[in-house]
C-alpha cells in the first residue's frame, strides 16, 4: 500500500493508494506549530480509522508547498512507517514538458494534478483547483505544461471582505438561491460564489481566445463542488487528481 500525501496551505490530504485504487482520502488541518511526533500520531491514527495497519504501509510519496511544514511531515512518516518518503520535486520524472521561465518554481500540487489530468483526459486541458488560492493551468498536446494563473481563493476572499468591512458578517458559502441578494447575507453569498463562477468562465473564454482553440476544462479542491455547478461553462469535476497523481509520479519513480 502507498501512502499518499500532499501538504496544502489550509489542508494536508492524506490517501493510501493500492493497486492504483484510491482506499480512503483524509484531511487534517495545516499547522505550522506542530512537531513531527505530533504529525506522526496524527497520521497513524488516521490510518488505523481507515482499517489500514501501519505495516501494510509499503511507501510513501509526498509534494508540498508549505517548506516550514514539510520537514515535520515528512520525519512524522519516517516515524511511523519507518522509510524515506519520496518526495515531488526537480528530479523527478513526471512526464510533463514545462514551458515555464522557471520550472523549478512550480508548485508541487499544480505539477500532480497535471500528471493526474493527462491520465484521464486528452490535452489540451484547462485546469482548476479551487483551494486556498484559485489557480488555472494550461496544458497543450505533447504534454506541454504552458502556464496559469493564480487568483485569491474563495475562503481567502470571504475572510478579507469581512475583517476589512465593520457591518458585513462572516457567512457559510452555500450555493445562493438566486443572483440578486435581498440581504446582506444573501448579497454577500451571491457576489463570492456567483461571482467566483463568472470569472471562472470569463477566464477561460481569455484563455481559450489566446490559444485559439478550446480545451477540456477538469476543475477539483475543496472548493470546486460548489462553484463549478454555477459555472456556465461545461467543467469536469474531479475530486481524487491530487492522490492519482501522487500514484502516477510514484510508479513513474519507482521500480
Amino acid at each position: 500500500m502507498l501512502l499518499a500525501i500532499d501538504i496544502g496551505n489550509t489542508n494536508i490530504v492524506i490517501g493510501i493508494v493500492h493497486r492504483d485504487k484510491i482506499l480512503f482520502e483524509a484531511r487534517i488541518a495545516t499547522d505550522r506549530t506542530r512537531t513531527s511526533d505530533q504529525y506522526g500520531v496524527e497520521i497513524k491514527n488516521m490510518l488505523e480509522a481507515y482499517g489500514v495497519k501501519v505495516g501494510d504501509v509499503c511507501d510513501c510519496i509526498i509534494s508540498s508547498v508549505v517548506p516550514p511544514v514539510f520537514n515535520s511531515v515528512r520525519t512524522g512518516v519516517i516515524k511511523v512507517i519507518g522509510k524515506q518518503p519520496l518526495v515531488v520535486g526537480p528530479g523527478l520524472k513526471t512526464g510533463l514538458n514545462i514551458h515555464m521561465d522557471v520550472p523549478s518554481q512550480v508548485g508541487s500540487d499544480r505539477i500532480v494534478i497535471a500528471v493526474a489530468a493527462l491520465a484521464e483526459y486528452e490535452a489540451p486541458l484547462i485546469l482548476m483547483d479551487l483551494g486556498t488560492a484559485t489557480t488555472i493551468e494550461v496544458v497543450e498536446p505533447g504534454n506541454i505544461y504552458l502556464g496559469g494563473v493564480i487568483i485569491p481563493g474563495v475562503r481567502i476572499s470571504v475572510d478579507a471582505l469581512t475583517s476589512r468591512t465593520a457591518q458585513l458578517p462572516g457567512i457559510s458559502l452555500d450555493r445562493p438561491k438566486q443572483v440578486i441578494g435581498k440581504n446582506t447575507v444573501d448579497c454577500m453569498r451571491s457576489g463570492i460564489m456567483y461571482g467566483t463562477a463568472a470569472m471562472l468562465d470569463g477566464m477561460v473564454e481569455r484563455i481559450e481566445a489566446e490559444l485559439g482553440h478550446t480545451s477540456t476544462v477538469v476543475a477539483t479542491g475543496g472548493m470546486a463542488q460548489f462553484v463549478t455547478p454555477l459555472c456556465k461553462r461545461e467543467i469536469i469535476l474531479e475530486k481524487d487528481l491530487l492522490l492519482k497523481g501522487l500514484n502516477i509520479i510514484y510508479r513513474k519513480n519507482k521500480k
